[in-house]
């Protein structure tokens, strides 16, 4: 695995270039998107307000003008709209080339062993046995799928987008729908070398961070009674549930609390894991999407490429700070 020494020398000497001559891409779709909108929002706020000046102030030598600016504006957001959807293919174009040609270049960089598979994702089955939302979900979506080894441990993580339709009725009977998301951000899972019989949660703890010591009397989960540890720091950020209160305590050793500390300080992120099986889940929450390229500003930027590589190497984290590939236990 490179560090970020080496990261900043393949940015400089292979990555730089290649997003450079993306730039002239990134730049064509961007106007078209512009333009496409421009033509359509345009002509509908100019032309509605000449119309009403006109008829406002009665001005007849402009009637005419009256008669053919609908179809004006309707031909012109026709046009915007096909430039918008002639636009698309271009757009995916400069998706697939900066995905396979720079997104793929740092993966590759970290270990060439590690499959990339930019339009595929962590699967329905796979984000089901994690049983950390149980929500069900009416939209799947995701990309950027990685899989491979870490020294002895497997992994699997991709970006993952789930939703359900939210469906009310206003007093008046009218039906509205709105998108809710469930979870957006990255999903993995790794092997935890261990047969685990219970099933044990680690979440987001809002309601102490929030309530304080009072806050814990309000924890209350349908997937296990609520576990104390003794670590503080821990439960300040953590609540942790398990249908066996002894084995969470043999999973969550004081190492594994320390660690898991330390990946929240280091992504500041808000995190759901479940240890199932001889599996560990972890899912940390984004609110924006994380590789895809920019098109309204330049994409030369280390900074990028950088951030990139800091949630790749999410997955060695979790390993390494999880202790993972120390093999303390073996499956029965």
């Amino acid at each position: 695995m490179i560090n970020k020494e080496e990261l900043q020398s393949l940015f400089e000497n292979e990555l730089k270039n290649k997003l450079s001559g993306l730039e002239s891409m990134r730049k064509h779709v961007a106007k078209r998107i512009l333009g496409g909108i421009a033509l359509i929002a345009l002509p509908i706020m100019l032309g509605g307000a000449l119309f009403i000046t006109i008829e406002e102030k009665n001005i007849e030598s402009l009637q005419w003008l009256v008669k053919i600016l609908p179809f004006v504006i309707i031909a012109l957001i026709i046009t915007g709209i096909v430039l918008l959807i002639l636009n698309r293919k271009r757009k995916k174009e400069y998706r697939h080339r900066y995905k396979n040609e720079v997104v793929h270049e740092v993966v590759k960089a970290i270990d060439p062993e590690w499959s990339y598979a930019p339009d595929d994702r962590i699967s329905q089955s796979e984000y089901y046995s994690s049983d950390m939302f149980r929500q069900h979900f009416d939209r799947y979506k995701g990309d950027d799928l990685i899989s491979g080894t870490i020294e002895k441990t497997d992994f699997r993580c991709s970006e993952l987008h789930t939703e359900y339709k939210d469906v009310t009725y206003d007093k008046d009977g009218n039906r509205q729908e709105r998108w809710v998301t469930i979870f957006k951000g990255l999903f993995f899972h790794a092997d935890f070398n261990k047969n685990i019989e219970a099933k044990t949660y680690v979440e987001p703890d809002t309601a102490e961070r929030l309530l304080g010591k009072f806050g814990q009397k309000l924890q209350m989960s349908s997937k296990g009674k609520l576990v104390k540890l003794e670590n503080p720091e821990f439960e300040k950020i953590f609540a942790v549930f398990s249908t066996n209160q002894t084995e969470a305590r043999y999973i969550l050793t004081p190492a594994i609390m320390e660690a898991l500390v330390n990946i929240y300080k280091i992504y500041k992120r808000r995190m759901y894991l479940s240890f199932i099986g001889s599996r560990v889940h972890v899912a940390m929450s984004f609110k924006k999407d994380l590789f895809e390229p920019k098109i309204f500003t330049s994409g030369v930027k280390y900074e990028d490429v950088e951030f990139m590589f800091n949630l790749f190497m999410m997955n060695a984290t979790i390993i390494h700070e999880l202790n993972l590939n120390t093999r303390i236990w073996t499956k029965e």
